[in-house]
């Protein structure tokens, strides 16, 4: 068996200029996208959970196929509904980054 080399160099990523810099500021349009993003995939877990419980009978019905696609039509039912307005949370979360983060 051939051996894999651990410091190929076509493998090495410069991790320092990927991550983000400690206490950069970003601005109030990616605060707010942040804080929807994170309404979205909280009322996303939140449906997924009340799909599981709904019956999968028929013909057509259950499977692995119908796990994935209650799954993404949970995640696109969360996109929308923080897209409209949502429950809240997003404006609870974009207040906090915004003092965070000290962003006016």
């Amino acid at each position: 068996m051939g051996e894999i080399p651990l410091q190929d160099p076509s493998l090495i990523v410069d991790l320092h200029a990927q991550a983000p810099k400690v206490g950069a500021k970003g601005t109030a349009a990616e605060a707010r996208k942040a804080a929807e993003d994170f309404e979205a995939f909280f009322l996303a877990q939140f449906i997924d959970r009340m799909f599981a419980d709904l019956p999968t009978d028929g013909m057509f019905g259950g499977g692995q196929g119908e796990k994935v696609f209650r799954s993404l039509l949970s995640q696109e039912y969360g996109k929308v509904m923080a897209r409209t307005g949502g429950v809240g949370i997003a404006d609870s979360v974009y207040r906090e980054i915004l003092k965070y983060q000290e962003i006016e």
